[in-house]
């Protein structure tokens, strides 16, 4: 053999390593997304379930609030959906209406003093409040691995190996200003 076909042999070589090398990146991302996807999805669970217990305390004392009780329920129902669908878009909405539902009660819990001193209650709020701000670090985690996906399939010459293996961008979960500053549950009962 010549020299001249060891040099393209060892050229080949190099390309072929760095192509798994990006490969390997690139599922590392796309499951990292997955993961930290499932982190929200287990916070999002134990808030689904801490809900109806909220509520049925609730319901003991704020005979005359149904209408936000109900607003919560069918804002987790509509959370619930979304997050098993993984629709991320309907997701960060449905949450929107939850984050506003949760507003609602927890100030009109203000005018129901024996609620207040309820330890049911006390405890319920506590740790949704921890659930909220759990999502919110996890939401951070997941979009951080969005982003950093969505500018590894767009880089030369990572998106030659992107669009040949059908690695796709992912969807950010956002929520606007507004509607995350609306439900600030430490405050309310600060």
């Amino acid at each position: 053999m010549e020299i001249g076909s060891f040099v393209i042999l060892g050229i080949l070589a190099a390309t072929l390593i760095y192509g798994v090398v990006i490969y390997n990146s690139l599922v590392s991302l796309k499951h990292g997304i997955s993961k930290s996807w499932a982190n929200i999805d287990v916070l999002l669970k134990q808030r689904h379930d801490e809900l109806p217990k909220l509520v049925d305390t609730c319901k003991r004392y704020m005979r005359h609030e149904q209408e936000t009780l109900e607003q919560v329920m069918q804002a987790r129902a509509a959370v619930s959906a979304a997050g098993t669908r993984g629709d991320v878009g309907a997701l960060g909405s449905a949450e929107n209406q939850l984050r506003l539902g949760l507003g609602n009660l927890f100030a009109l819990a203000e005018a129901y003093p024996e609620l207040k001193a309820n330890e049911t209650f006390r405890h319920l709020q506590e740790r949704i409040t921890g659930l909220e701000e759990s999502i919110a670090h996890r939401r951070e985690f997941y979009n951080e691995s969005v982003n950093l996906n969505n500018v590894r399939i767009e880089q030369f010459p990572d998106l030659i190996l992107a669009r040949m293996f059908g690695f796709t961008t992912g969807e950010l979960l956002e929520f606007s200003a507004q509607q995350v500053s609306d439900v600030n549950v430490a405050r309310l009962f600060g």
